[in-house]
This record gives C-alpha cells, structure tokens and sequence, in this order.
C-alpha cells in the first residue's frame, strides 16, 4: 500500500504534467524587452530634466493644435497706426512694424515651425532607418551602395544643400521644405540603424530563429528591427529641434516657406528691419525657437541616458 510521500510525489508530478510551460527563448526574449524598455521608464521619469522637457514639449503641442485657446487675436489683422507700439491691454507683446500683434503671431507661427520639423523627423527616420536595417542586415552590393550614396550626402551640409536645392523649386511649402530636408538629412538616421543592426544579426536569438526556418526578412522586422530602434529614437529626438532651427533659417534667408505663411523664421526675418527701435520684435519668436529646440534636446538627452545601459550604470 503507497504511504503518504508516495501520494504526495504523484499528485505533484501530475501537476508538473498539466502545467503550461513557456518555450524559454520567447520567456527570454519578451522578459529581456519588457526589462529594457521597463528600465528606461524607471530611469527618465526619476530625472527632473524628463518632467521639465515633458511639460515644454505638451505646452507647445497644444500651442500648436489649439492656438486659439491662447489668443483670440488675428494674426493678419495689422495697423500701421500700432506700428511698433508697446504692450498694451490684450496685446501683452506689443506689434510688430506693420501693427500685427507679436503674440499672436508667435503663438499661430508654432504651427508652421513645428509642423515642417515633425514631418521631417517622420520622413527621415521612415526612409533612413528602412535603408538603413536593410543594408545592414542583407549587407553586400546594397550595404555598399547605401554606404557610399550617403557618404556623398555627408559631404553636403544640411542647410547648404537646402539652399541650393530650394531655389529652383516652383513652389515653396511646409511640404516640399520637409521633403528637401529629409533629402539631405537621411544619411545619418541609415547610418545610426545600420550600426544598430549589424550588431543585432549576429545575437543568438537571430541564429536561433533562422535555423528554426523562419525568413531572414521576418526576422528582421520581428527581432532585429525592434532591438535597434533605440539608438534610432534617441537621434530622432534630438534631430527633431535641429530641423526646425534649419526651416527657420531658410525662411530667415527667404528661400523656406513663404513670407504669406506665419512661422518664427518669418517673422525673425522680418524683425531685422526693427531691430534698433523695437528689438522686442526679435526677441520673443527667437525665444519661442529657442526654448522648443531645447525642449527636445534635453528630451533627447534623457531617452538616450535612459537607453544607456553604460549611462545609466554610471548614474
């Protein structure tokens, strides 16, 4: 007759027998996503510099969805006969040299600043990083052309080759300004995930997935691509502040948007004219750029410490 240890040890293998257990390499690999992404979420929202960057960059969202919540002002509603005036009841920045109100403008010119930023970031980083991921995992005759067709666009600057490309387009809009951009500034975003994926390809799990017979390319978007995005994030990030200085630059140059389109560039362009009687005009969409490219700089340098594993060991 089977004494009680016996029992106990059947019952217990039975329960061993009914219980699921998880394959142990998709255990690892959503636990190891879950730890990386879980981690970094940890380290940003323990930063000041995250909260502060977070609450600039929402401010200036709704700035630029909802610009009527902050000025009931018209924008192109000017008189000359406030030409240059001083601050006064509901118009707390003064005008401008044709009498427009400078709140308002620099309240509705956020929309076009940042919108031509946002599509170009969107551009750059969907065309660099499908060339680059594919470069970098197939490698050959396309890792060599990509390779050498953007050392070519690194030796042309940014806005220098914008200002060239610029001038012989027949029309000028946040549009074609985003695609002109994104032209001249894809090189680095194929670059970054290029690095990205070559060191990702040769990981065991790789290995793992296409010796079980899964096609290179769904590994590729399946594995490879979501272990690489991080670094891709961090550059987008901060490149996103960069090309709205270089649409304000162009459109201060008078080769961006057009001068009917209110946008900081615009309207710093046409400060210059006032800047020894009325230098406020200058001022304040200077500081507008100014404080949104540092908003996404310092959101740019929190993701990527945040991403760190290094960085975040040393903090």
């Amino acid at each position: 007759m089977p004494n009680n240890n016996s029992r106990r040890q059947d019952h217990f293998v039975a329960a061993l027998e009914d219980t699921p257990i998880a394959p142990i390499d998709k255990l690892d690999e959503s636990q190891k996503a879950r730890s990386t992404w879980a981690d970094a979420w940890d380290a940003m929202r323990r930063r000041p510099m995250f909260w502060i960057a977070s609450s600039l960059i929402l401010l200036i969202i709704v700035v630029v969805l909802f610009p009527t919540l902050f000025t009931q002002v018209s924008p192109t509603v000017c008189h000359l006969a406030d030409s240059n005036g001083s601050p006064t009841g509901g118009h707390p920045l003064g005008f401008t040299r044709q009498g427009c109100d400078v709140f308002s403008r620099v309240i509705h010119g956020a929309q076009a600043s940042v919108t031509v930023g946002v599509v170009t970031m969107v551009l750059v980083t969907l065309f660099g990083g499908t060339i680059g991921a594919l470069a970098g995992y197939y490698g050959g005759w396309l890792d060599a052309i990509v390779s050498r067709v953007g050392d070519i666009f690194f030796a042309l600057p940014l806005v220098l080759g914008a200002i060239v490309l610029m001038q012989v387009l027949p029309a000028r809009t946040a549009v074609s300004v985003a695609l002109v951009l994104a032209l001249f500034a894809w090189p680095q975003i194929a670059r970054i995930m290029r690095g990205a994926v070559l060191s990702a390809r040769n990981t065991d799990y790789v290995t793992a997935s296409i010796a079980l017979g899964v096609s290179k390319f769904k590994v590729l978007v399946r594995h490879v691509i979501p272990n690489s995005i991080a670094p891709v994030i961090v550059i987008a990030t901060v490149s996103l502040g960069v090309y709205i200085v270089a649409e304000a630059t162009l459109s201060f140059l008078g080769l961006g948007l057009p001068t009917n389109v209110m946008s900081w560039g615009n309207d710093i362009s046409q400060a210059r004219t006032s800047i020894k009687t009325s230098p406020q005009v200058l001022l304040y969409p200077s500081a507008a750029l100014s404080i949104t490219v540092l908003a996404f700089l310092m959101m740019g340098d929190v993701v990527r410490d945040a991403l760190d594993p290094e960085s975040r060991a040393r903090r």
